[in-house]
């Protein structure tokens, strides 16, 4: 199983609708930062969210783990952060996927695309949730719902992109057979 470093909006989105379980069952393991940790679990606490506690609970349970980011890092990070006019936190994260040799699970398009300049394979909600009905491990009425849940009202999904995500989905099942 390929190595994946996350982002915290992926974490949420897929914890907000009860799916982060499938990182576990894609990847074994994710890797976050301690300033990812801290914005998913640490702050979500904090605030009362309950996805945070879903979170919480993989890292308690060791499948979600945090690793400090190489001082090496540190630099580059505020470079990369200033030169692309993107937070630190997220410069320190996509360059720790690329040291680490990692996929890259991110769904800011900005960054995603980045990542990508840097060679990067990366991952989003929605190609986790494909990909978990690919190997059926969730259904289409799950996508259907996802789509519903964070396309309506957090996750700022057009409704183009909600079609071009409930086709992809059909072709996976027809290719499935």
């Amino acid at each position: 199983m390929p190595v994946v470093v996350s982002d915290a909006g992926s974490l949420i989105h897929l914890a907000q609708i009860n799916k982060l379980y499938l990182l576990k069952q894609l990847f074994n393991q994710v890797i976050i930062t301690p300033n990812v940790k801290r914005e998913t679990y640490d702050e979500g606490v904090r605030l009362g969210h309950p996805d945070a506690q879903i979170i919480g609970k993989a890292i308690e349970k060791k499948w979600i783990i945090f690793e400090g980011i190489p001082k090496k890092l540190a630099s580059a990070s505020k470079k990369l952060a200033e030169d692309e006019n993107i937070s630190k936190a997220d410069a320190e994260t996509l360059l720790f996927a690329k040291e680490r040799k990692a996929e890259f699970l991110v769904d800011d398009k900005a960054l995603s695309d980045l990542a990508k300049m840097f060679g990067i394979k990366t991952w989003n909600t929605w190609t986790v949730l494909l990909e978990g009905l690919r190997k059926d491990f969730i259904k289409l009425a799950d996508i259907e719902a996802a789509i519903k849940e964070l396309g309506e009202r957090r996750h700022k999904l057009k409704e183009k992109q909600a079609a071009q995500i409930l086709e992809a989905a059909k072709v996976i099942l027809q290719k499935r057979g």
